[in-house]
């Protein structure tokens, strides 16, 4: 059977806004079984398996052991999880800023860092609930409509990140990475170890590997979507990085491997995990 992929995606409820930035439903069938990366992001990892669990067998830490998952959220991470799936593979990845872990969880996204959970050990029973109600057959609008649904009920809008760490992370993520941490601290009127300890507190990482993790996830969705033609080097030059040199050690310490590497064992079977929407 030819490997086919579907990919859906949709904006969350206006409630959720600005803590989830999309939903994105997948179907891959045909594929040979296999394991990818989970790789670092500006978001956390949490996604709904329909069907067979997310199966991780390592972990971005690795004095967590290997588990499966219904239902995984996992912190901020600097390193890449190996994840082993049997070919066709089905859910609903949810786009969770780290501004929207206290919303939705009741703790800053640093409790979180290299850590990876079932979602109802986070949420409890609506957790479990979540998961059932997304399985067997139902077109993406509806799965989407359930998530709103349970993921509004969860939320607490009284419980936000401090306003100068929100946008000291904004500032990060819409600069693509490049912005500088001296400015950065400035600009909010604190010193550069204030705001790394504050942001380390509560994001779990700090403002420069924010920056760096950010910098890679951008070049890392250029890699996967321009036309072959465009050059690695060209990619780390429009990225912000010094030369290829820059980007290809970010790749061996964040993702494992090379770019090209990567490029070639990931991107065909279009993983959730890797470059889908910018």
């Amino acid at each position: 059977m030819e490997p086919t992929t579907e990919v859906v995606t949709a904006r969350p409820a206006p409630a959720l806004a600005g803590f989830i930035d999309h939903y994105l439903g997948y179907r891959m069938t045909g594929y040979a079984p296999g394991v990818h990366r989970g790789l670092p992001s500006r978001h956390l990892t949490f996604i709904v398996a329909i069907g067979p669990t997310i199966d991780v067998v390592a972990q971005t830490d690795p004095g967590q052991r290997p588990q499966d998952y219904r239902c995984v959220v996992s912190g901020l991470q600097a390193s890449a999880a190996t994840i082993a799936h049997r070919g066709d593979q089905e859910g609903v990845a949810i786009a969770l800023t780290p501004l929207g872990a206290r919303t939705l969880f009741g703790l800053p996204a640093g409790e979180l860092w290299n850590l990876s959970l079932e979602f109802a050990d986070v949420a409890g029973p609506i957790g479990d609930e979540l998961w059932e109600r997304l399985q067997g057959p139902a077109p993406w609008p509806r799965r989407f409509a359930v998530c709103d649904q349970m993921l509004t009920a969860l939320a607490r809008p009284g419980r936000l990140v401090t306003p100068e760490l929100t946008w000291a992370w904004r500032k990060v993520v819409d600069s693509g990475g490049t912005v500088g941490i001296g400015a950065l601290a400035a600009d909010i009127g604190w010193s550069r170890q204030h705001l790394a300890r504050r942001f380390g507190t509560e994001f779990g990482l700090s403002p420069k590997l924010a920056a760096r993790v950010t910098r890679f996830e951008r070049a890392r969705r250029m890699i996967a979507h321009t036309p072959s033609f465009v050059t690695i080097a060209q990619v780390a030059a429009t990225c912000g990085y010094y030369d290829q040199a820059h980007l290809d050690r970010d790749f061996a310490e964040l993702a494992g491997c090379s770019p090209t590497t990567w490029l070639a064992e990931e991107v065909p079977t279009r993983d959730p995990n890797t470059a889908l929407i910018e």
